[in-house]
């Protein structure tokens, strides 16, 4: 392994490890110290690659953020989108939120008050719904705005509340909450083919591959 393999390799278990912490104690309580015994490195190692927490922080919202962009990528142009693309991909965000605590940790620091984040992936969420929801087919009676509030509220709630109590961001909760929402909310009342629990295959939505190493040596 070459010298610049192992600094990118010791880069990655600082931002992995750093996620770990910012997920169990929050942005104010962790500590750089913290971070580097985790990631099993020095503190002298720590400050080669980020000048201090704040650094820190912001290189894990920022791979959360490339994350989430690749569960809610842009709307594919020259295509309609459906009420059945938001269903699927809340329950891949749900997914993803239980296996990737670099996106988890990612949601935290959005919402963490003793930190400002430069990338707001709550932020990048709402408004990844508030464009899939100008063109897809809801009723009539119903709103884009009041539609957004509902889904963005729950969605989110479900996240937070997730933190706490895991049963909160699970498939069969999203499921709970389209099986509620979709016959309001659809443009055929519910009476067309979108499915609540998701098109993947049975026993839940498959997560991408985590964009970090597994550590099996400490990184030096």
């Amino acid at each position: 392994m070459t010298k610049q393999e192992r600094a990118a390799r010791t880069r990655r278990a600082l931002i992995l490890s750093a996620a770990e912490v910012f997920d169990q104690e929050g942005f104010a309580p962790a500590s750089l110290t913290m971070i580097s015994s985790r990631a099993g490195v020095s503190n002298g190692a720590l400050h080669f690659h980020f000048a201090n927490k704040n650094a820190v922080a912001e290189a894990v919202q920022g791979e959360a953020l490339s994350v989430l962009r690749q569960i809610a990528h842009a709307w594919p142009e020259g295509t309609t989108p459906s009420l059945q693309s938001l269903v699927d991909t809340s329950h891949t965000l749900a997914q993803r939120l239980q296996d990737d605590v670099v996106l988890r940790a990612g949601f935290g620091l959005s919402g963490d008050t003793t930190w400002k984040e430069r990338a707001d992936l709550r932020r990048h969420w709402v408004d990844w719904v508030s464009s899939g929801l100008t063109v897809v087919a809801l009723a009539d009676d119903v709103a884009t705005g009041d539609a957004l509030a509902v889904i963005a509220a729950t969605t989110l709630g479900f996240e937070a509340m997730g933190r706490t109590d895991p049963q909160w961001s699970t498939r069969e909760m999203f499921t709970r909450l389209w099986r509620l929402l979709l016959p309001r909310i659809s443009a055929d009342n519910g009476t067309g083919p979108v499915a609540p629990e998701g098109t993947s295959a049975p026993g839940g939505v498959v997560p991408g591959p985590r964009w970090w190493p597994e550590r099996q040596d400490a990184p030096h």
